[in-house]
């Protein structure tokens, strides 16, 4: 209630600092005490002085700093060095800007964008991998999308709505966790445009796909079914706000190297012309990508300018696919070990065995994933034999296991070797 002089035949007071109501603008009545704008006013800004500075937190811990993030990275993800670090910052910078939102400072006029992330790099080179590591360092609720299943809205498929659907099941139906979340979308290079050219027919699952992603990725506030599915008009929906929602888009974007290659190549014309300098058309031109390649590629610019932060994975070495499969925490060496120790037996590989596995693996062509493959090959006939093989304290694998499927060196409790029979 506002009152002045006017409103009073006797003159009142403010009851903090005895301002009378000709003194103010207004006094606010209480029960029996008065209280004017100035005092207000005053007692606003020593609230505000007196707050505690928030924590940059997440959901359930402190935010780590990039180097720790990056190290966490470093023993579950073998090599990828730069990516992994530019991945720290921005996803550092992403949750920093998040918990920053209701901080006071001096630059409380501008606002930090959202810097959603591009991944490119040959298929089975971690870029799943490192999207589910960051979620779990983070403890954020972590959501896997595929890209090729996705169409234009009103078209068979799935709406590009359905990628929130899954977020909020892995955060157990909690909006507020789901909101800070991340989602991977991968195969991201499967929706570009057919053609340069306008076609009379619609590219439900190229440039339309692109355009539905638009205001997901920037921020926009998505009605979600439950269950998933399509939406019907007397559906109840859950509504959630990906403004804070962090997406890392993923892709083997096979064919945007001769792109790059082809912009790097110098264009001369006239007789004095000389022959262009070869450029190799390598997967590490990724590496040098620009907005305009990605146009070509088959990508509109709106599209590209929502995912600022771009990094590109290298392709794996005979070195990184041994370190793959032996150093990580998940280590598939490290796997088969523990499997057998249950049984009592202790699981050796000689490093001759380690290459030739690497070698048939690299030969797949996909790159780390093509290492499981090739080890369930080797393993499979070995864990059938080893449990009714009885008295086994040790079992060595050789090359001549991986390379012509030999029975393994098997070490009994009674004698000292023995030659297993597979």
């Amino acid at each position: 209630m506002d009152t002045t002089s006017t409103n009073h035949p006797e003159e009142l007071h403010c009851s903090f600092c005895g301002r009378s109501s000709r003194e103010v603008v207004s006094l606010i009545a209480g029960k029996g005490v008065y209280i004017c704008d100035i005092c207000v006013q005053n007692s606003v800004e020593i609230l505000r002085k007196n707050q505690p500075t928030p924590t940059l937190r997440t959901d359930a811990k402190a935010l780590p700093r990039p180097s720790e993030i990056k190290r966490q990275l470093d023993s579950h993800v073998i090599g990828q060095t730069q990516a992994k670090e530019v991945l720290s910052v921005a996803v550092y910078n992403h949750y920093k800007r998040i918990q920053a939102e209701n901080l006071v400072s001096a630059f409380d006029d501008v606002e930090i964008e959202k810097s959603n992330i591009l991944i490119l790099g040959p298929t089975g080179t971690g870029k799943t991998l490192l999207a589910q590591t960051l979620a779990r360092i983070l403890d954020v609720p972590f959501a896997i999308a595929d890209a090729t299943t996705l169409t234009e809205a009103g078209y068979v498929g799935d709406d590009v709505e359905s990628i929130i659907v899954n977020l909020l099941q892995n955060a157990d139906y909690n909006v507020e966790r789901a909101e800070r979340g991340i989602i991977y979308v991968d195969e991201v290079d499967k929706i570009t445009r057919k053609s340069d050219s306008a076609s009379i027919t619609r590219d439900v699952s190229g440039e339309g796909v692109q355009q539905g992603l638009l205001k997901i990725l920037e921020g926009t506030i998505a009605g979600i079914p439950p269950k998933g599915g399509r939406k019907h008009p007397e559906q109840p929906l859950i509504y959630v706000n990906t403004r804070n929602i962090l997406f890392i888009c993923g892709g083997a974007f096979e064919g945007l190297e001769k792109i790059i290659a082809r912009r790097k190549r110098p264009s001369t014309m006239g007789f004095m012309a000389q022959t262009p300098a070869t450029v190799e058309e390598s997967t590490e031109l990724l590496r040098i990508v620009e907005p305009e390649d990605l146009m070509h590629f088959g990508f509109i610019p709106e599209f590209i300018g929502r995912l600022p932060v771009i990094t590109a994975l290298d392709p794996l070495s005979d070195e990184a696919m041994l370190d793959i499969l032996t150093n990580p925490r998940n280590a598939i060496v490290k796997q088969y070990q523990k499997l057998l120790l249950l049984e009592g037996i202790e699981l050796q590989f000689e490093h001759e065995s380690l290459l030739k596995i690497v070698a048939r693996a690299k030969g797949r062509r996909t790159g780390a994933r093509a290492l499981r493959g090739v080890m369930e090959e080797v393993m499979n006939p070995i864990m059938y034999m080893l449990p009714d093989a009885g008295n086994v304290r040790k079992c060595v694998i050789t090359s001549e296991v991986v390379e012509r499927g030999a029975p393994p060196l098997l070490e009994l409790s009674e004698q000292v070797s023995a030659r297993g029979r597979a």
